[in-house]
């Protein structure tokens, strides 16, 4: 995954939160969609900017970060507000966790940020316990190299044209994926710990939803 610290933005969600034990880098900006505010706390973390309508959480009354109230008469997800935000300081690179669980529409919803990044030259990725989505438009991806086990590339959408996967246990050269056709789920990585190149998924026209293991 790309991770200039300089242009990472890592936003908490309400949902379950699967974070590393690690320290983020200094450089990074840390933003609170919410009730991801109870989760940064938890992790130990005072975040840059709490943002979001505050009907899955509670507003700090003590806090040293920016806090952006919104109307609950929106338009966007707390998250797609907290990403915006991220744009506007100038971040590329987006690390959502508590994104997922819970509420299957949320998840969905956090999967069209991850395409609403791509519109920005910006890289989304959704954090699962033992999973990242990801998705790339028109674009070219090369999985992490500690990265082993289950990938599935899917079609997001609309027609993903000039697909070709090298690396993995299936490979596709030029081929077309179809939203109503997963043909592209439960691929492999080699079992092989060495010495093997990083698989590379990409697309000349199109949007792919790609799903790799967490390192």
């Amino acid at each position: 995954m790309r991770m200039d610290n300089n242009k990472l933005c890592i936003i908490f969600g309400a949902g379950d939160v699967f974070a590393p034990a690690v320290k983020f880098d200094k450089n990074a900006l840390v933003i609170a969609a919410d009730g991801g505010y109870e989760k940064t706390v938890r992790l130990g973390l005072e975040p840059d900017m709490i943002i979001g309508d505050f009907d899955s959480g509670t507003l700090p009354s003590k806090t040293e970060a920016f806090v952006v109230k919104l109307s609950r008469d929106k338009n966007d997800t707390d998250m797609l507000a907290a990403v915006k935000a991220g744009l506007r300081r100038e971040r590329r690179t987006f690390v959502l966790y508590g994104g997922v669980g819970g509420r299957l529409d949320h998840t969905a919803a956090n999967f069209a940020v991850l395409k609403y990044l791509n519109g920005f030259d910006a890289q989304g990725y959704l954090i699962d316990e033992r999973t990242v989505a990801t998705v790339i438009t028109d674009d070219k991806f090369t999985l992490p190299k500690n990265a082993r086990g289950t990938v599935s590339v899917l079609a997001y959408g609309g027609d993903a044209e000039g697909v070709c996967i090298k690396g993995l246990k299936y490979e596709l050269k030029d081929a077309i994926l179809t939203p109503d056709f997963p043909i592209g789920v439960s691929n492999e990585t080699s079992d092989a710990k060495t010495n093997v190149p990083r698989a590379e998924i990409s697309v000349k026209h199109g949007s792919l939803l790609i799903f790799f293991p967490r390192g």
